[in-house]
């Protein structure tokens, strides 16, 4: 049984959500290897082979390749299916456009966002934004797999010494086409990755007065996120958005200022490790997850933390 692992990456390294996604095919069993794509990518397929458990490293190296469009990826991942019982890849936002189309060119149905390995058959992923956790077993012969970083603790990204092949494109498929990509640039870490992110919500009042939970983030050294509610009411963009339409986040520190908690903002942070809220209504629904909670308003208790800090 062998295990191929699409890994996402910035050319550069693979990210954090690969090394877990290897840890989730450890926990499975059997051969790991990993499929590198994109233009001028040696730099991530040599950080891949470094990965702890990693035995190989299949790179895909190509213009077309550049943008990491799902059309001209997935028939990469067809051409090499054949030797593998599994195929996974991290729940991002790359890998939802790439495996659903990979999935349905193989005709196998794909299990999405797992949280637990059981057996080489059987997982466990959250419904209901986190509610409930559903038990799934597949009899299919291959299965196409998306895994839920925040569950899995990451694979050590050194160590390993995996050799690299290269494999072809399949060139351009001219089912699609890269337009434009608009990046926001920003010194504080990336929120998916982050150690600590201090996140608004609702209470916060405006984009105007937003920039203290970025005050607060900056003192921290912490990446900031918000509830759905204030991205929709435009104190942030919605690349901050933290919950169940939003990104879902573990970091060792999550910090939650005036917001009262709906289920679907609790579903993307609530596996952090520690989580601190602070909110003027005691009976919030963040205090019933919050390992410590401060009743205040944020106004008073956000500009004191940071001079304190």
């Amino acid at each position: 049984m062998s295990i191929l692992i699409l890994a996402e990456h910035d050319n550069t390294a693979i990210n954090p959500a690969t090394l877990s996604t290897i840890a989730a095919a450890k926990q499975i069993g059997g051969e790991i290897h990993v499929l590198v794509t994109g233009a001028d990518c040696a730099a991530a397929a040599n950080s891949a082979a470094q990965a702890d458990g990693v035995a190989k490293v299949f790179k895909a190296d190509a213009a077309e390749l550049a943008h990491h469009l799902a059309e001209n990826i997935a028939p990469i991942i067809v051409e090499l299916a054949s030797g593998y019982s599994h195929i996974l890849a991290p729940s991002s936002t790359f890998a939802k456009n790439v495996m659903p189309r990979a999935a349905a060119l193989l005709d196998t149905q794909q299990i999405s966002d797992i949280s637990a390995v059981i057996d080489a058959d059987t997982f466990e992923r959250p419904v209901y934004a986190g509610n409930a956790i559903a038990t799934v077993k597949s009899s299919d012969t291959l299965k196409l797999i998306t895994v839920r970083g925040t569950n899995f603790d990451a694979v050590a990204a050194e160590g390993g010494s995996a050799a690299i092949e290269d494999v072809a494109s399949k060139g351009d498929s001219g089912l699609s086409s890269f337009e434009d990509l608009a990046v926001v640039k920003s010194d504080r870490p990336e929120l998916t990755s982050a150690d600590i992110v201090v996140s608004g919500g609702r209470g916060v009042g405006s984009k105007e007065d937003f920039a203290l939970i970025e005050q607060l983030a900056d003192k921290l050294g912490a990446a900031v996120g918000a509830s759905r509610a204030a991205v929709d009411a435009g104190y942030v963009p919605n690349d901050y958005q933290v919950g169940q339409t939003g990104k879902v986040v573990a970091p060792s520190l999550y910090i939650a200022t005036g917001i009262s908690g709906a289920i679907q903002h609790l579903a993307g942070m609530k596996d952090s490790k520690i989580i601190v809220a602070i909110n003027k209504d005691e009976d919030a629904p963040i205090f019933d997850v919050a390992d410590y909670g401060l009743v205040a308003d944020l106004f008073d208790a956000v500009p004191e933390l940071i001079e304190k800090l």
